[in-house]
């Protein structure tokens, strides 16, 4: 072991959590060879077999939900309440994984133009490295563990340093549940090792959640060496508010859509783009909603939002904030480095808004609130689009079916969310456009997104 490391911190109170020492170069290189070796073996059970394990596991992390949900608001500081969803959301996609599996990687035969026969088999390519985020501690691990074990495949993980922890608690509950020992491995290594494994011929395939740059930088990295990839990079969706919206339910979903998991969210509302025969009125709802945000102890019923995950993720939102202002946005509320421990931010409007500032061009990934006026309903899917990114966006109006339409023919995301606010849906697709990424996970695709699809074929002479 080495005596480098990772020291968690609690960004509530800014204590020190744990410390966990770095693999060494031959401990990563084992680490690798054992998942390989189990993957040898895992790869021959039937789909079916799998399931079970995967549903086992569903069982065991309800049955860790308590002190799971603990470790992810220690680790990161989201509300305790939203750590135990997630938790139920985990638990979800393990059964819900295990239903779809034998139809999503079943063999399909097919004939040939020539009478032959043809067979094509979704087989397992090998081990798969996960580089995840910080932000959904559990589930940015379950969403592409689960459809990798499904599929067959090997699983290590390098999880975002600040929830390390996390990383080896799901590791644990996956082994109490019967996964085979290796098959998900937790590596605790520095970029440079990361660098290694994507370069180790044992390891088949790459998948990064994070920033468009790290994306860039992975992507690079995979490419050269030839590994598929899934890029989630996220977003700065915009949310449309249409005249003949209603505007409560407009403004309540726009609200937790900013500012649920403490605004750290990449298919989280982040531009809202509302035309300008509502604007004010939605407006005055909008903002006084935001003012009466309560931010606090995460552990404790009486807020409405945790920290921020770290100190550089707050001080780097602050500077958009101004930045957004010295060219021109103007703050409705919020705004203000607050004083005292733990890294809180103010939930924030910003107003008068466009292009050339952070609070059009870039993701602000936290509690701030970008306010765009439109002409019309045109304008506002012209504003929408106008973005390097495209993983999710909302419309909002009472005529459902144009909602639908306006978001099948025009929106260019990946998803969008009418007349609400969600989150992942295990039997939707998952995934971006643009600089959001390539690549889906979820919906039976993410099942398929590292496997051989292989054509066996006896051809008539």
């Amino acid at each position: 072991m080495s005596d480098k490391g990772i020291t968690t911190i609690n960004p509530a109170t800014e204590e020190k959590l744990s410390f966990y020492p770095y693999m060494t170069d031959h401990e990563l290189t084992g680490a690798i060879e054992k998942c390989h070796k189990a993957f040898l073996e895992w790869k021959t059970k039937t789909v079916e077999e799998r399931g079970e394990v995967l549903k086992a596991i569903g069982k065991k992390l309800k049955e860790h939900k308590k002190e799971l949900s603990q470790l992810m608001t220690a680790e990161m500081g989201k509300l305790l309440s939203q750590s135990e969803s997630e938790v139920d959301l985990c638990a979800g996609i393990c059964d819900h994984t295990a239903q779809i599996a034998p139809k999503e990687l079943a063999d399909e035969k097919r004939e040939l133009p020539n009478g032959g026969r043809g067979l094509i088999t979704y087989s397992p390519i090998g081990v798969i490295y996960g580089i995840q985020p910080w932000n959904y501690p559990a589930y940015q691990v379950i969403r592409y563990a689960i459809a990798n074990l499904a599929a067959g495949n090997g699983v290590l993980l390098k999880h975002a340093e600040s929830v390390t922890g996390c990383g080896e608690k799901i590791r644990e509950i996956f082994e109490e549940a019967g996964l085979p020992k290796n098959l998900f491995t937790t590596l605790v290594i520095n970029h440079d090792q990361s660098d290694k494994v994507i370069n180790n011929d044992l390891v088949r395939g790459v998948t990064l959640t994070g920033s468009p740059v790290a994306g860039e930088i992975i992507g690079e990295k995979a490419g050269k060496a030839l590994k598929p990839m899934v890029l989630e990079l996220g977003s700065n969706d915009a949310y449309l508010v249409l005249e003949d919206a209603d505007l409560d339910v407009a403004v309540e979903a726009c609200v937790k859509g900013r500012i649920y998991n403490n605004g750290e969210t990449c298919i989280a509302a982040k531009r809202f783009v509302v035309v300008e025969a509502v604007y004010e009125e939605f407006k005055k709802g909008f903002v006084k909603a935001m003012k009466d945000i309560k931010h606090g102890d995460p552990t404790s019923d009486e807020f409405d939002m945790g920290p921020m995950a770290r100190k550089d993720l707050r001080d780097d939102l602050h500077t958009q904030v101004k930045n957004s202002v010295t060219n021109g946005a103007k703050v409705l509320c919020g705004g203000e480095m607050p004083d005292g421990k733990g890294f809180y931010y103010p939930s924030t409007v910003l107003e008068n808004v466009h292009p050339g500032q952070p609070g059009y061009d870039d993701e602000l990934f936290g509690p701030v609130a970008s306010l765009i006026k439109a002409k019309d309903a045109e304008d506002a899917m012209r504003i929408a689009n106008d973005s390097r990114f495209g993983l999710g966006g909302g419309i909002f109006t009472k005529d459902e079916d144009k909602a639908f339409e306006l978001a099948s023919k025009h929106f260019d995301t990946g998803m969008v969310f009418i007349n609400s606010f969600g989150l992942a849906q295990p039997n939707m697709p998952f995934g971006g456009v643009k600089r959001s990424g390539y690549g889906r996970e979820h919906g039976g695709f993410g099942i398929k997104e590292f496997v051989n699809a292989k054509a066996i074929m006896r051809l008539e002479n």
